[in-house]
């Protein structure tokens, strides 16, 4: 259902608090820091700094050197303590007793995951998480110049519009959204203690582009979560939209386009995305390698074969990605290379080329086949959850 916010700005409602993501205690309550009752123990902060090793962390605060060695050697399954990181943050638990030996090493490897060091009697190493509250918002706006600026202004994560841009990467064009364009979004913001750590899963949404609405709703199916729209059919298909995030189009396909620098008119069989030098570029399907290096006035240039059908050409790349060679097997979405301007170009784009039995389509108007829709098992439960997300959108 469209939303009847017409002020081109976005909104965001709270529907309700629901479970904590589970598994460990939280980092906020006063007697209990990462799991440990912290009125036993003194507590000191450390930040990873360059050159610093687990090894040189430990000897500083009195662990004996067979200690140590014990601790690399137990974490080897779960932690590879080479792996610590310039920056990160630790922290050391040490008893409140004439010993003053460390009992807990904690490194934080992010803002919810650590590895837990526990010194007392023998050594036991654990990966743990801090508990995340997930809260239900509902999104909702007119668009009235871009998604990412219509929700910034209203205070909504604009992050959100890059996981939208995600869900309907494979049936909208994020590139040609139109002024009056809308969104109402079902999705998880998620929370350590009060404090907002970012967006969660959308569950359902409801995208208005020009006169046709795109509805997406989560559902697990043989054990994997995606989004399928009102009739049970998956929203992933065969190929992605575009083959970058969030950026112009310079050049359209053309049987008659004027060159800027040859002076010149001749068909471009292509779509040109203006974007700054270093952009990822990624392959819009899976598919092998076939072409890799410098080609002629495309500068350096990468050519996959999707199938027997379908190729594709990605042109004027600065550089290719890292060990990427002719022959290697790519993943949809696979970064390939950078946008940069080699070859024959003004500036920085990608020169983006589709060919369907070897002949150039324009891509802006390419069908991709769906992928598997909800199957006959699951009809009824993805139908109620359709009915219970639409009473959220509506």
């Amino acid at each position: 259902m469209a939303c009847n916010n017409n002020s081109g700005k976005a909104t965001e409602t709270k529907i309700d608090t629901s479970t904590d993501s589970t598994r460990t205690p939280s980092l906020i309550k006063s007697k209990d820091f990462f799991g440990i009752d912290s009125s036993e123990y003194s507590i000191s902060k450390g930040k990873i700094k360059s050159g610093e090793t687990f090894s040189i962390i430990l000897s500083k605060e009195g662990v004996p050197y067979q200690r140590i060695l014990d601790a690399v050697s137990k974490s080897k399954p779960i932690f590879n303590v080479r792996d610590i990181r310039e920056g990160k943050n630790y922290y050391c638990f040490k008893n409140n007793d004439s010993t003053n030996t460390l009992a807990y090493f904690i490194y934080q490897q992010n803002r919810t995951h650590y590895i837990k060091y526990t010194f007392e009697d023998s050594i036991r190493v654990s990966p743990e998480q801090i508990t995340v509250r997930i809260d239900t918002s509902k999104a909702q706006g007119v668009i009235s110049s871009s998604l990412w600026i219509s929700m910034q202004k209203a205070g909504v994560d604009p992050r959100l519009s890059m996981a939208l841009a995600d869900i309907y990467a494979w049936t909208i064009d994020f590139y040609g959204l139109q002024k009056g364009d809308s969104f109402n979004i079902i999705y998880q913001r998620r929370f350590i203690d009060t404090n907002y750590i970012g967006i969660g899963k959308i569950i359902a949404s409801d995208f208005k582009n020009g006169n046709h609405h795109y509805y997406a709703y989560l559902f697990e199916q043989d054990s994997l979560e995606d989004y399928f729209d009102s009739e049970g059919g998956s929203l992933r298909r065969a190929f992605l939209k575009a083959p970058l995030k969030f950026k112009r189009i310079s050049s359209r396909f053309s049987e008659s386009r004027y060159h800027p620098i040859l002076k010149i008119r001749r068909p471009h069989h292509g779509v040109d995305y203006a974007a700054p030098r270093g952009t990822p570029v990624h392959t819009i399907g899976d598919g092998k390698v076939v072409f890799i290096g410098r080609r002629g006035g495309y500068g350096n240039r990468i050519e996959i074969k999707h199938n027997s059908t379908y190729s594709t050409g990605y042109a004027h790349l600065s550089k290719f990605a890292k060990g990427l060679k002719r022959g290697d097997f790519v993943k949809q979405g696979t970064t390939i290379g950078y946008v940069g301007s080699t070859g024959v170009a003004t500036g920085p784009h990608l020169d983006f080329r589709v060919y369907k039995n070897g002949k150039p389509i324009d891509p802006l108007k390419m069908k991709s086949p769906p992928a598997i829709p909800i199957n006959l098992k699951n009809k009824a439960n993805f139908a109620a959850k359709v009915k219970a997300d639409n009473t959220l959108l509506n």
